[in-house]
C-alpha cells in the first residue's frame, strides 16, 4: 500500500465530514468533471453489504474457488511510519486506533451506530434522489441484471478475504497489518460503469465496470475495478485497486488517495490514470469540491439517455459534420454552433432511439422546429431518417446550402387554432425565445400524441418578457421552474435534463406522455385555458390593475401561489373562457403577443450616424489627454518621448461628462456607451470597467507575436484612415511605414471583396 498524495482541507464553514461524501458523489456520478478524458458514468445498482471481520491467519487450504485471487495480489506491505510525507503539507497520521484519524475504531454504543446510519444515509442520497426506493437504472436499455451481478461478485469477493486475503481485508478497514476488528463492518456498495469519450486520440474506448465501497464510518471510499477472466467472468482486479480517505487529526482535516499495489499499477491513461494524476489532479478537486457549500440546482448531465451511446453516436455525427463549420456563411461562431447542435441532435436521435424501443414500434419520429434559425438542428434530424421541418421568421443564408430534402419555412408563429400541427410527434424549442412558454401549449393542443423538447434561453413570458419573483433562485432556475409549470399545467409529465453543450443555458425541459387519459382532453383544455389566463399582465409588458382587484382576479392557477390575472382588462366579475374560448374563436389564444421583426434592428452602436460616432469619440478623448483637444486636422507624426498617452477614467467617469441627449441616445444600443468605444478599437482600449488611448507601440508588438502564428495581416493594412495622424495633438505615435492606417489618403488602399464560401 502507498499513499501517492494527501492535502490539507480547511474547512472553516465546518461541512466536513458530510462535504467529502457530496465531493465523492461528483465522482462517481460526474468523473467527466475531472477527467476529460472520460465521458461520463452510469450507476447500475446499489446495496447495503457488511465487511466479515479480520480472523487470524490460519493454513490455507489447498485448493479451492478463491486460490484464483493468489496470482494478483499483493503481499503483505510496510506500514509507513508517522511524521511528514516528502511534498505534501501537514503531520501524517498513522493509521493505528489510538490516533485521532478517520479511521479510528468506534466505539460500539447506540448514539454511534445511529450516527453511522445517518452518515450512510447521507452519502447514499446522491444516488437515491432520481429514483428514490428504486435500484439504480442501467443506462440505454441494456440487457443485464446489475443488481444481481453486484450480489454474485460480493458475495464471491467478500469470502475471498478472510483467509487468503489478509492484506486486501486491512486495507479496506483503514486497520494495519494483523490488526483485528471488533465488530462487522457495514459498507454501502456501488456498481458502477465507466464510460470512456469516443475518439480516435483515446485508446481505450470500451467501457468499464468497478464496484465501489463506501465505508462511511471511518471516511473511505475504495475502488475495485472489474475484467473477465478466461471464463468470461468478471473478477476484482486487484492492481488498479486505490481508496479515497479522509482524515481528521489536531483539528485539521486532510484528502488523502492511497493505491493497494503501486508497483502492478497499469495505466491506460483513459480509466486507469497515472497515480501521479490521482494525487494531484483529482485530489485537489476533491479538497475544493469538500468545502464547496453551493448545491447545483441542476440534474446530472444526460441522466435521460444512455452515455455510452450517446457517446459513439456524437463523435460520428461531428465527424459527419463538421465540413459545415468550414463553409458557414452566418456572422455568428461556426465552431459553437455547429457543435451545439451536432451535440443537441445526438441527444434527440438517443432519446428517440430509446422511445421506439420503449413503444415497440420502427417508424420515426416526425418533428416541426419552432423557431429553427440556421436550421442546422432540422437539417440533421432530417438527414438522419426523421421526417419534420423547420419554421422561423427570418430566412438565413445557409438555408440554400442544406438541399431539398431539408425543409425549411419563413413565417411568423402566432399561437393560435391556425398554427397546430397534429401531424407531428414532437415540437422542438431550440433557443425560441418568446415561443418558449408556449411550445408545451401548442403540443398539448395538437394531438394527445404529441410531445415537446425545449431548451430555454431567452427569459420570455406569454406575452412580454419574464419577470422575476422570487429573489432566492438564481433567474434561470426560476424561468426553468416557470415552463416546467407551464408543462404540468398543459397535462404534461415534465423531465428535466442537462445537455453536454457549449452553452450557459444547457437545460432542456422535455414533455414525453400526459398525466390525463384522452377522455379528459376537453376539461384538461379547460385548465390550460385558465392557466394562460391567469399570467396575463404579470410579464413586463402589460400593466397590473389596481391592487384591490388583484385579489379577485384569480384564475385557478394551479396550486392556488402568485398567478393572479393582474392585467389592465381584467375584469373580477367576468367569468374565465371556458374549455379555451380565446382559442376556439379562431383568433390568437392571447392578445398582445408579438413574433419577433422579420428583419432584426442592428442594436450594436454599428448604425448610429457617423457625425454623432465621430463627436463622441472625439469628447472622450479630449477626456482622456487631460483637457487637450484634438485637433481638427494637422497631421503630423509623433516621437516616443513627446507623444501624450493621456490618462485612464471609469466608464462612469466618462458618462458623467457627456450630455443627456447623448446618454439617452446610447441608452437605446445594446452595451450603450461601452459598445460604442469598444466599436473604436482603434482608438480606445477599454478593459475592467476603464478606458484609455490605444498606445500602438505596445499594440503592434502584439500583432508581431500574433502574426508569427496566424499568418501577416496584409490584407487589411493601409484600408483605413489613421485617427492619431489627423486627429492626436501629437499626431500618430508610429512612422508612416509601421503604422498599419493610412497616413493621409494618398496611402489609402481600396478593401479586397470577401471571399466567397464554396457550397455543400
Amino acid at each position: 500500500m502507498a499513499e501517492v498524495g494527501r492535502e490539507l482541507v480547511s474547512d472553516p464553514g465546518g461541512l466536513l465530514p458530510g462535504g467529502f461524501w457530496a465531493a465523492v458523489a461528483v465522482w462517481l456520478e460526474r468523473p467527466q468533471v475531472a477527467n476529460k478524458r472520460l465521458c461520463g458514468a452510469r450507476l447500475e445498482a446499489r446495496r447495503s453489504a457488511t465487511l466479515p471481520a479480520a480472523e487470524p491467519r490460519r493454513p490455507r487450504p489447498s485448493a479451492g474457488p478463491d486460490q484464483k485471487w493468489d496470482a494478483a495480489l499483493c503481499g503483505p506491505q510496510e506500514e509507513p511510519g508517522p511524521g511528514l510525507v516528502e511534498g505534501y503539507p501537514g503531520p501524517r497520521p498513522e493509521l493505528g486506533p489510538e490516533e485521532g484519524t478517520a479511521c479510528r475504531r468506534h466505539e460500539d454504543t447506540q448514539d454511534q451506530r445511529q450516527q453511522g446510519k445517518e452518515q450512510r444515509e447521507a452519502a447514499a442520497a446522491p444516488f437515491l434522489a432520481e429514483n428514490p426506493g428504486q435500484p439504480l437504472r442501467p443506462g440505454g436499455g441494456e440487457e443485464d441484471h446489475p443488481a444481481a451481478d453486484l450480489d454474485s461478485l460480493w458475495n464471491r469477493f467478500s469470502q475471498s478475504l478472510v483467509y487468503s486475503h489478509p492484506e486486501m481485508l486491512s486495507f479496506l478497514t483503514c486497520s494495519g497489518a494483523g490488526s483485528q476488528s471488533e465488530a462487522p463492518h457495514e459498507l454501502d456498495l456501488v456498481l458502477r460503469t465507466v464510460i470512456p469519450k469516443k475518439s480516435p486520440h483515446c485508446l481505450v474506448t470500451a467501457p468499464r465496470r468497478e464496484i465501489v465501497l463506501q465505508d462511511v464510518p471511518n471516511g473511505t471510499v475504495t475502488f475495485l475495478p472489474l475484467e473477465e477472466d478466461d471464463e468470461g467472468n468478471l473478477e476484482v482486479k486487484t492492481s488498479n485497486v486505490y481508496q479515497i480517505q479522509l482524515s481528521h487529526s489536531q483539528a485539521e482535516w486532510f484528502i488523502s488517495v492511497l493505491i493497494f499495489c503501486p508497483e502492478k499499477w497499469q495505466s491506460d491513461g483513459v480509466i486507469h490514470p497515472r497515480p501521479a494524476w490521482l494525487g494531484a489532479e483529482l485530489l485537489g478537486r476533491l479538497a475544493r469540491w469538500c468545502v464547496a457549500s453551493r448545491k447545483s440546482e441542476f440534474r446530472s448531465t444526460l441522466s435521460l439517455v444512455s452515455i455510452s451511446r450517446y457517446s459513439a453516436l456524437y463523435q460520428e455525427l461531428k465527424e459527419k459534420y463538421r465540413d459545415m463549420v468550414k463553409v458557414w456563411p452566418e456572422v455568428t461562431d461556426p465552431e459553437k454552433f455547429v457543435y451545439e447542435d451536432v451535440a443537441i441532435a445526438a441527444y434527440l436521435l438517443i432519446l428517440w432511439e430509446e422511445e421506439r424501443a420503449e413503444r415497440g414500434v420502427s417508424a420515426r419520429q416526425s418533428f416541426v422546429d419552432l423557431g429553427c434559425g440556421n436550421g442546422l438542428l432540422a437539417h440533421i434530424l432530417c438527414s438522419e431518417g426523421h421526417p419534420g421541418r423547420g419554421i422561423d421568421v427570418r430566412r438565413r443564408k445557409i438555408w440554400d446550402m442544406y438541399g431539398p430534402h431539408t425543409r425549411l419555412e419563413e413565417d411568423a408563429i402566432r399561437p393560435s387554432d391556425q398554427t397546430l400541427f397534429p401531424d407531428a410527434d414532437w415540437l422542438i424549442g431550440n433557443h425560441s425565445d418568446e415561443l418558449t412558454p408556449w411550445i408545451p401549449v401548442i403540443a398539448a393542443r395538437s394531438s394527445y400524441r404529441c410531445r415537446f423538447f425545449v431548451l430555454p434561453c431567452c427569459f420570455f413570458d406569454f406575452v412580454g418578457r419574464y419577470c422575476r419573483r422570487q429573489s432566492q433562485k438564481t433567474q434561470y432556475r426560476e424561468y426553468l421552474d416557470f415552463i416546467q409549470e407551464v408543462g404540468r399545467a398543459c397535462g404534461f409529465h415534465v423531465e428535466e435534463d442537462c445537455l453536454r453543450i457549449p452553452s450557459t443555458k444547457r437545460v432542456c425541459l422535455i414533455g414525453k406522455s400526459r398525466i390525463y387519459p384522452p377522455a379528459a382532453e376537453a376539461g384538461m383544455d379547460e385548465q390550460r385555458a385558465q392557466y394562460i389566463h391567469s399570467r396575463r399582465g404579470l410579464s413586463g409588458r402589460e400593466p397590473p390593475c389596481p391592487a384591490p382587484q388583484a385579489a379577485a382576479c384569480s384564475a385557478g392557477h394551479p396550486g392556488g401561489g402568485g398567478a393572479l390575472d393582474t392585467g389592465a382588462q381584467c375584469n373580477p366579475e367576468a367569468p374565465v373562457p371556458e374549455d379555451g374560448a380565446e382559442a376556439r374563436a379562431g383568433g390568437p389564444w392571447v392578445p398582445g403577443f408579438h413574433p419577433r421583426e422579420k428583419v432584426e434592428r442592428v442594436r450594436n452602436c454599428a448604425a448610429l450616424p457617423r457625425d454623432f460616432i465621430d463627436q463622441v469619440v472625439l469628447q472622450v478623448a479630449n477626456l482622456l489627454l487631460g483637457g487637450k483637444k484634438p485637433s481638427a486636422g494637422s497631421p503630423q507624426e509623433g516621437t516616443w518621448k513627446t507623444w501624450n498617452g493621456g490618462e485612464s477614467l471609469s466608464l462612469a467617469a466618462v458618462a458623467q461628462q457627456l450630455d443627456g441627449a447623448t446618454l439617452r441616445r446610447l441608452k437605446r444600443e445594446c452595451g450603450g456607451l461601452q459598445t460604442l468605444l469598444r466599436n473604436c478599437h482603434q482608438v480606445f482600449e477599454v478593459l475592467d470597467g476603464r478606458v484609455h488611448i490605444r498606445d500602438w507601440r505596445r499594440e503592434l508588438q502584439r500583432e508581431k507575436r500574433s502574426e508569427a502564428k496566424r499568418g501577416s495581416s496584409s490584407e487589411t493594412f493601409k484600408t483605413r484612415a489613421c485617427w492619431f495622424f489627423t486627429h492626436h495633438p501629437d499626431g500618430c505615435v508610429l512612422p508612416s511605414a509601421s503604422c498599419p492606417f493610412a497616413h493621409g489618403p494618398q496611402e489609402l488602399r481600396p478593401p479586397r471583396p470577401p471571399k466567397k464560401r464554396q457550397a455543400l
